[in-house]
């Protein structure tokens, strides 16, 4: 009975430390969600910049699985290229290891509680507040209070070595098999990996083993080596479903990984005298064990990183040949389908809408596709319209899917705390997602228009073509506008609403001219047929242009694309 009862204050423990762990690093993201959208856009500069971008991003988040997932998903996306994942990856890998300083440092060598009570007791007035800042600045401080309390009872949870003989006997079964007990060792840190779903969580368990006297220093540096390989599962995950770019991303994640266990096997017990020579206090004494598991598992992510890095393009060439491609997969042809938001990763709300708007910004750019095909149509009837014209239907439902499923992820994340800001911001796209749906309609309602005029052989008057010219060209341009809010995010202000009311204006204003034009037309010649059918045109044209102030509407509201 009472191993029950200690089994399941372990686990207890364990649930206090994740659930501190996910409420801190929400909060966390709440709070610096834009700052690490524009660390995510630095990391496709370069390798190096990947490398810092990870190492930043997995520092701030503490979960190189969640860094990994995103960097999966943005290749998915085509947002970044093998190569430049590789360093992102990387750079995750020595981020990570903040985590097992923080409980190291922390966790063990003064009371917790000192910290983790105060933490709590100052949060939770902060999370009553109605200021979104200062509710997310309580779930981070009582985050960081759950995560070392959850710690500290595990500590208290886990028996004394000392005690518990039969466990010493146990695993000195396995720590006394010479070298083969430490790939034996390492197998027990992918399975525990593996189990708990969180290397951070993993290494705090690790350490708290250490601690305890379970195991010494060269077992556990074995063990932190397996939870380096276990960790790359959760990105591994991520890509089934996805293009081969991602799944080669996900297995340079694991590659990377191998090997650098598979070097640091080959020199293991002289790397372990190096960290032990470096790092202060004497592993005799297990209560010093997890700063040297700490320094073990930062100095080997280092130079695991100073050896690779170097050998990036090797390494990104030696997955494609691990992960070929199917026939055609590598060729870019436009195929429509939700790459930003299709994976099913979980993510804070704010970093979601992000991800959302990237969908938007694809919508509007397949509709604006869609506009120059209709008038490549009209313009050049010699083409092969009855292709253009089966392009555009597949368009038109691809963008009928796009709104349904974008609309179904906002909803989704309408239902996490967002903060007042963000609130507005999920409205807005909503009805910008709405109002794109609808010109989208509209391009493929003027193309079946204009199919008619040359289906019939109907003659439009001699200025027809440039006066539609004209006036297509300013929907062009308000589609435009609102489509480069939407790519830099700028803050849409009132000034920009006001040039959107004069688009739309200088729109409806062409389009009564030349709808009075087409009306005496037809009083002086008669050409019923073709008169309409050109006033049905420029219908669509000035809906479109409504539909593009509606979204100019919404970004102010917004507060930003």
């Amino acid at each position: 009975m009472s191993f029950i009862l200690q089994a399941f204050a372990i686990v207890g423990s364990l649930g206090i430390f994740f659930y501190g762990m996910k409420v801190m690093s929400e909060a966390v993201q709440r709070l610096t969600g834009d700052k690490l959208q524009a660390s995510l856009n630095f990391m496709t500069s370069n390798r190096f910049g990947g490398l810092l971008t990870g190492f930043f991003i997995t520092t701030v988040i503490q979960s190189s699985s969640a860094t990994t997932v995103m960097v999966v998903s943005f290749v998915n996306a085509g947002l970044l290229n093998l190569i430049q994942s590789i360093g992102v990856i990387m750079g995750a890998n020595l981020g990570t290891t903040l985590s097992v300083w923080m409980v190291s440092l922390l966790g063990f060598k003064f009371k917790i509680t000192l910290l983790a009570l105060p933490a709590v007791a100052i949060g939770i007035p902060f999370i009553f507040a109605k200021s979104s800042r200062k509710y997310n600045t309580g779930e981070l401080l009582v985050g960081f209070g759950l995560l070392f309390l959850g710690l500290n009872m595990l500590k208290e949870s886990v028996p004394d070595i000392k005690n518990n003989v039969e466990i010493l006997r146990f695993i000195t079964e396995y720590a006394d098999m010479g070298f083969l007990s430490i790939p034996i060792f390492v197998m027990v840190g992918i399975v525990l990996t593996l189990v708990v779903q969180s290397s951070s969580a993993a290494a705090a368990i690790t350490v708290t083993m250490a601690f305890k006297g379970w195991i010494d220093f060269p077992s556990g540096a074995a063990i932190i080596l397996g939870e380096n390989i276990g960790t790359t599962i959760t990105a591994y995950l991520a890509a089934f479903g996805t293009n081969v770019h991602a799944r080669r991303a996900a297995r340079a994640h694991l590659l990377f990984n191998i090997l650098g266990v598979i070097w640091m096997l080959a020199i293991f017990y002289k790397f372990v005298d190096f960290v032990d020579w470096i790092t202060p206090g004497d592993t005799a004494d297990p209560t010093n064990i997890p700063i040297h598991l700490s320094a073990f598992h930062s100095l080997f992510n280092f130079v695991n990183i100073c050896l690779l890095i170097g050998f990036t393009p090797r390494l990104a060439a030696l997955v494609e040949r691990l992960v070929p491609s199917k026939k055609g997969e590598d060729v870019v042809e436009e195929r429509y389908e939700l790459k930003y938001i299709s994976t099913g990763i979980l993510r804070t709300p704010e970093l979601a809408l992000v991800e959302a708007n990237k969908e938007i910004i694809k919508m509007a750019e397949i509709i604006e596709s869609m506009y120059l095909s209709a008038l490549e149509v009209f313009f050049n009837p010699e083409k092969d319209m009855g292709e253009i014209i089966k392009q555009l239907k597949k368009r038109e439902e691809f963008t009928d899917r796009m709104e349904e499923e974008i609309s179904r992820y906002l909803v989704e994340c309408s239902k996490e705390n967002l903060s007042d800001e963000n609130v507005f911001r999920l409205n807005a796209k909503l009805r910008i997602v709405d109002e794109l749906e609808s010109i989208a309609d509209c391009c493929y309602n003027l193309t079946l228009t204009i199919q008619n005029k040359y289906d019939t052989q109907l003659k439009f008057h001699r200025d027809a073509n440039d006066e539609i010219k004209a006036f297509a060209d300013k929907v062009i341009h308000f589609m435009r506008l609102n489509l480069e809010h939407l790519k830099k995010r700028e803050r849409f202000d009132d000034s920009d609403l006001e040039n959107a009311y004069r688009l739309e204006n200088a729109i409806d204003e062409s389009r009564s001219v030349l709808r009075n034009n087409s009306i005496q037309r037809i009083q002086e010649y008669g050409h019923v047929k073709s008169e309409l059918l050109f006033m049905d045109i420029l219908k669509n044209f000035e809906r479109m242009g409504d539909y593009s102030l509606n979204i100019s509407q919404a970004l102010l509201r917004s507060g930003k694309g």
